[in-house]
């Protein structure tokens, strides 16, 4: 079964770390910002090869030029591993169907990564377009960091980001085989329903329709097996997505 998640993406990259001799490396190495408790990557598919890493050794124990976008996409837990590599995969797959603005196109996650030395690492990631030309995707940047603030459930968070962001995510929606997740807009409305709004003052504060706001509601009800809001409040108050 692990197999036929991700493979999509892992047909695409490599198990090759940066190359320290690439002037490339050097270029990001003083071009790109570093923070305190983040790791970041830039993964080249021209060169099919990392071509700059920083801060993995703290967060999941690979030293810098020893870290891939292999291991880190097949680092993730069990439990999270299918949704994360179907996201990855039909994510990768959307924005090659794209042919401008590509570089303004990210998504983020928060997954569960095992560490080097095989324990749990929570992380909250983002993976963008670094550089594109001519409709191409030539390089991708992630950033990722441990999650301190709470624990992570059983069902999947994620949120996308873009010129036509909706799009995006409504092909996501529709592509995502699993039944746990949950979006960002999902969230987004259900964080105000669990505060006592009713539909119609969530479209409001929203500015989108009324129906917009049931569609992302309800189809939560048979997603997560609940048959009334109460249920879906508490069974999302249970599983760390409010």
């Amino acid at each position: 079964m692990k197999s036929e998640f991700g493979k999509y993406t892992r047909d695409r990259v490599s198990d090759v770390p940066f190359d320290i001799e690439d002037p490339l490396y050097t270029e990001y190495k003083e071009k790109v910002p570093l923070f305190m408790g983040q790791a970041v990557y830039i993964y080249s598919f021209v060169k099919q090869r990392m071509v700059f890493a920083n801060g993995w050794e703290e967060l999941l124990g690979y030293k810098n030029d020893e870290i891939t976008l292999y291991k880190i996409v097949n680092s993730t837990s069990k439990r999270h591993f299918n949704f994360s590599n179907e996201l990855n995969d039909k994510a990768l797959q959307y924005l090659n169907t794209l042919d401008k603005d590509l570089d303004k196109y990210s998504f983020t996650i928060e997954v569960e990564k095992i560490h080097k030395n095989g324990t749990i690492v929570p992380l909250f990631s983002r993976v963008g377009i670094y550089k594109s030309h001519n409709g191409q995707i030539l390089e991708v940047i992630g950033i990722s960091e441990k999650l301190h603030s709470r624990n992570l459930g059983n069902i999947m968070q994620y949120a996308v980001f873009g010129p036509e962001t909706s799009n995006f995510e409504e092909s996501l929606d529709q592509e995502l085989f699993s039944e746990f997740r949950i979006s960002n807009r999902e969230k987004e409305a259900l964080e105000l329903a669990a505060k006592g709004f009713a539909f119609k003052e969530i479209a409001k504060k929203l500015n989108v329709s009324q129906s917009a706001i049931e569609k992302r509601i309800i189809p939560l009800y048979k997603r997560f097996k609940v048959n009334s809001l109460p249920h879906l409040i508490s069974f999302s108050y249970d599983n760390y997505i409010l």
